[in-house]
């Protein structure tokens, strides 16, 4: 009985430790499928933020196409004007469709997180009243990416 009970002890162990080897190399083996995850991931997120913005460059390719040809062909004044016309409403639309458009500031109660205020000038406007664009502010979607530098009323004409 006692030799039979150090064999079963002996077996018992020797299954212990076949099954702590098995889960030593499945950890190991997870460990390096998640290393790999890791970095494959690391990749794509670089790729993603050196790439990120080609199909929005390929849009604005025509865009230089256009100013080459218009710079090419400056002898007709009035052709020429209406050409670079084009260019800027086509510029303007592809901004749109991305998500970028002009803010209108003219008329607005002065806000200090859209607007800048370079000048003041009296006028029969409210104070605090937007007169005047010195440059424009864009927004992208909802979250203003540069601010509108304007002119602001002091009131004071009536």
């Amino acid at each position: 009985m006692g030799v039979k009970m150090i064999d079963i002890k002996k077996a018992k162990k020797e299954e212990l430790v076949k099954q702590i080897n098995e889960y030593t190399e499945l950890l190991q083996r997870l460990q390096a499928e998640f290393e790999n995850y890791r970095k494959r991931t690391e990749k794509e997120k670089e790729d993603t933020i050196r790439y990120g913005n080609k199909d929005f460059i390929i849009k604005l390719l025509p865009i230089i196409d256009n100013f080459e040809l218009a710079l090419n062909n400056q002898k007709d004044k009035e052709q020429f004007t209406k050409g670079i016309e084009l260019i800027y409403a086509e510029f303007n639309d592809i901004l749109e469709k991305e998500g970028i458009c002009k803010m209108k500031v003219i008329g607005e109660k002065f806000n200090p997180e859209v607007h800048e205020a370079l000048l003041q000038e009296e006028s029969n406007k409210e104070e605090g009243t937007v007169i005047e664009e010195l440059q424009s502010g864009y927004k992208f979607h909802d979250k203003t990416i540069r601010i509108a530098k304007v002119k602001v009323s002091k009131g004071g004409k009536k």
